[in-house]
């Protein structure tokens, strides 16, 4: 999954953030970074007070400095923020957001955002409007690799109880149904949320348990976070966790792949390889093609996906990484 850009880690800070400086009253650096981790953004300290010093440098802000911590407000002439102050490019920017992350951010977050949201779409998609940024929503788009399909209908509030108890690091009560029917009901602790495809799966511990399972959302009939909390496990990698084939439904097992290839089913194998170690040999009339690759059930569909146009596949067992 790819990181969500810097330009709009800035962006969401920033909205926050004045919008939390009240007109009356003070607020300091230390109460706006409880507020903003409240609403789903993990920065630290320091981080928010570089913010402060140049929202307070560009905006009818009154820092008083006299002692520490420092504390805000807006000048008594200020109107505040306005959510008529979102520029073209930065509801542009807030579109695509919500567009592309909603199922990855929290629930909380987005609800607190909806404001600057429904002002983005009525900055930007007026028809009577031809404004170049409103042109880009529709020059850009996300295509799928595979056949498209709409996502799994969610019970209502399993996300946002999901999104809770990941953020805060809470334990999660779930009522949970596989794909056979049976129910499950169950302690887990949440460690990462992914989305593949149309579907959005949290990896999580079972309670009592050191083995990481996946949850597809659409299969869970409840969900509660609870008041407990937990301390979240400094092995745990979920880039690794990733990496390692588990959504691909392998085990993290590394072979050494070997295949021949027609050449006009394997070209796209010369622009995009399959690792970094991949190696081609060129035939007459097809490519010889070898690679270390994760081994799981993933693999096998994608090899069986080209039919009589692949062939000789052998899999070799990889000891070392």
């Amino acid at each position: 999954m790819s990181k969500r850009p810097d330009n709009l880690e800035t962006v969401l800070l920033a909205l926050e953030l004045l919008r939390r400086i009240p007109r009356r009253g003070q607020i300091s650096a230390p109460e706006l970074h409880e507020q903003i981790e409240a609403a789903g953004l993990k920065r630290d300290l320091r981080t928010i007070q570089r913010q402060l010093e140049v929202l307070s440098a560009h905006f009818a802000i009154d820092r008083d400095d006299s002692s520490k911590p420092f504390t805000y407000r807006w000048k008594e002439q200020s109107a505040g923020l306005s959510l008529t102050s979102l520029t073209e490019q930065e509801s542009l920017l807030l579109l695509l957001a919500k567009r592309h992350l909603e199922a990855l951010l929290p629930a909380r977050l987005m609800k607190s955002m909806d404001g600057f949201f429904r002002q983005a779409n009525s900055r930007l998609l007026d028809p009577t409007q031809r404004k170049l940024e409103r042109q880009w929503l529709d020059k850009v788009r996300i295509v799928s690799v595979t056949q498209p399909l709409l996502p799994p209908p969610i019970e209502e509030g399993v996300f946002e109880q999901v999104s809770e108890a990941l953020y805060a690091n809470r334990w999660l009560n779930v009522h949970y149904r596989n794909a056979a029917g049976k129910d499950t009901i169950a302690d887990v602790m949440p460690l990462g949320l992914v989305q593949q495809g149309p579907r959005v799966y949290l990896v999580c511990r079972f309670s009592g348990h050191k083995q990481e399972r996946s949850l597809a959302l659409h299969r869970m009939k409840s969900a509660l976070a609870s008041s407990q909390t937990f301390d979240r496990p400094t092995e745990f990698d979920l880039a690794r966790y990733d990496a390692d084939g588990q959504f691909g439904f392998g085990d993290g097992k590394r072979i050494r792949l070997h295949f021949n290839i027609t050449r006009d089913a394997g070209q796209h194998l010369l622009e995009s390889a399959l690792s970094a170690d991949q190696k081609v040999q060129m035939r007459d009339d097809h490519m010889r093609v070898s690679a270390t690759v994760i081994e799981s059930a993933q693999l096998t569909w994608w090899l069986q996906s080209f039919g009589s146009d692949v062939w000789g596949v052998r899999r070799n067992r990889v000891t070392s990484p």
